[in-house]
Formats: C-alpha cells, structure tokens, sequence
C-alpha cells in the first residue's frame, strides 16, 4: 500500500434503498448474525466433545463451523454498528483489512468445501483405500494448503486494490469494502487491477466449482452401482448436507462475480445471502441432516442438564 495516499477513511453507503428501515434491518441482522454463531458453536461443540466424531469428515465439518462464524464477523458488526445509529466511516486501513478477510477466509472456505468433496469421494469410490488416504497427517496438510491458497489469493487482491492512489470520493456505494466497490473510487487507472482481480476471483470459484462436480459426479456414478437400496440412501445422505451447503455458499458467489452484466440490486440481494444467510444456513443443514451430531448435542445438554 501506498503511504502518500491522501485518504484516510471511507463512507459506507450501506444498502440502498432502506432509509427509514435501520431499526428493522439492525434488528434482523443481529438475529441472523447470533444464530449463526449459536448454530455453529453448537456444530462445533458436538464434534469435539464426541470421540465418534473424531473423524477426517468431521474434522472438516468442525473447521467449517469455525469459517462460518468468522465469515460474517468480517463485515456484520460494522454493519451492525451503522444501522444503530454509529458513524458510517471506516478507516483507509480498516476498508483494506476488511477486503484481505473477506477474500481470505472466503477462498479458504472454498478450498475446504472442495476438500469436503475429495474426503467424501474417497470415502465412497475407495473405501478400503479410505483410512491410509485421509489419514491425520493429510488431512492437516490439505487444510494448511488451504490456507496457504487463501492467503496468497486475499494478499494479491488486496495489493492491486490498494496499491492505487486514493485521493478524491470516498463513499463506498456497498455495506461493505469489496473490491468492486473501492475501485472506482481511486484517482489512478484501475483498468489493470480490475482485470487482475476479476481473473482471479472467477478463475477462483470455477476452480471450487469443478473440484467439486467432479468429485460429486464420480460419487454419484458410485452410488448408482450400489445394488441394495439402503446402501445408496446410506451413501446419498452422508453427502446430501455438504453438497446442499456448497449450491448455499458457491451459488451465490457465482452469480455475483461471473455476471456478464452486473445487475446492482441483484448483487447486494445475492451477497447479504452469500455473507449472512449461507453461513446461518449451514449449521442447519449439519444439524438437522446428521444423526451422529444431533446425537452428540443430546449427550452435551443431558451432560449439562443432569450435572
């Protein structure tokens, strides 16, 4: 980043279109944004208290829970904190650490929904392979990859954002600092940054999307072989809650960045459910989907409830 920039805070315009309905919106965000965070302690509760879940899958369920919480708290309280009243400024320095989180834990996200698919695909096309495949210490360096890519992905895009010169409007037409928003905001040319972090981020999602089909492709050509009926339903359900949280995490980033013409409001509907809606969505998804979690949560509250 540049020192000699001379801006040294940015406007938040926040959602367009709802002046009037601050209380509303504060007090709707703030229910979704507690109940995420509820749902996915309560996730991750269940898998580190049960020794049944000390599994690569849940493993990476637990991770996920983690991302879930974190994802939304880049942007929400910020957001929160305008709605209530607060200013709607936010430092030069605040924006650029917001866009590097955001694109950092989302892409690292995204990497682990692709692991997720890997971990099932193995688990059901090679299952005798299974144990020596995902075995612990592959499993931590998968997810180290993970956020090796995140980090590398959040840094570029953060670099090209803000080695620019920001010297004129600052008022960020967005609830949050995203890439789309800041940049024609800077005094110099940013055609060269646009272009490199528009390649990245869709070269990003196309990149989770066919690890993805891929895998869920050869899992469902595996389970169509699958003779007994009770087989290929055991075998659907253990992937049906990761493959419905990915159409809830990728689908909305798909639609946001690869729009051959950017519709405004569409894209401010789309990203509050890609920031917000998805994260809430996926403790849901695992918790009312999964036996064994609900099982662990039973266990915890009898645990609490009797001592």
């Amino acid at each position: 980043m540049r020192n000699h920039t001379e801006l040294s805070e940015f406007i938040l315009l926040g959602i367009p279109q709802t002046q009037g309905l601050e209380t509303l919106f504060f007090v709707l965000f703030s229910f979704i944004y507690l109940f995420t965070l509820i749902g996915n302690i309560l996730i991750l509760t269940a898998v580190v208290s049960s020794s049944a879940l000390h599994t690569p899958m849940y493993f990476f369920l637990g991770l996920l829970s983690i991302y879930d919480m974190l994802f939304p708290s880049v942007t929400c309280p910020k957001m929160l904190s305008y709605l209530s009243g607060q200013s709607h400024a936010i430092s030069y320095k605040g924006c650029a650490t917001q866009l590097f989180f955001y694109h950092f834990l989302g892409s690292t996200e995204g990497c682990l929904y692709s692991v997720m698919a890997y971990d099932r695909f193995v688990a059901i096309c090679q299952p005798l392979r299974y144990t020596l495949t995902m075995r612990p210490g592959v499993c931590v360096g998968l997810v180290l990859g993970a956020w090796t890519v995140g980090s590398l992905n959040a840094s570029v895009l953060t670099y090209f954002t803000f080695r620019l010169t920001y010297c004129g409007p600052n008022q960020v037409g967005y609830f949050f600092c995203d890439i789309p928003a800041v940049l024609p905001l800077a005094c110099d040319d940013g055609s060269l940054a646009q272009t490199v972090c528009s390649s990245i981020v869709n070269f990003m999602v196309l990149m989770f999307w066919s690890t993805v089909c891929v895998s869920y492709t050869r899992i469902g050509v595996a389970i169509l072989r699958i003779r007994s009926a009770e087989g290929r339903k055991k075998a659907f359900s253990t992937c049906s809650a990761h493959l419905t949280a990915v159409l809830c995490s990728l689908g909305p980033v798909i639609i946001i960045y690869l729009q051959s013409t950017p519709n405004p409001l569409l894209g401010f509907v789309v990203q509050i459910l890609n920031n917000y809606v998805s994260p809430m969505l996926n403790s849901l998804i695992y918790s009312l989907r999964n036996k064994e979690v609900k099982r662990s949560l039973r266990r915890v509250f009898l645990k609490v409830i009797l001592s």
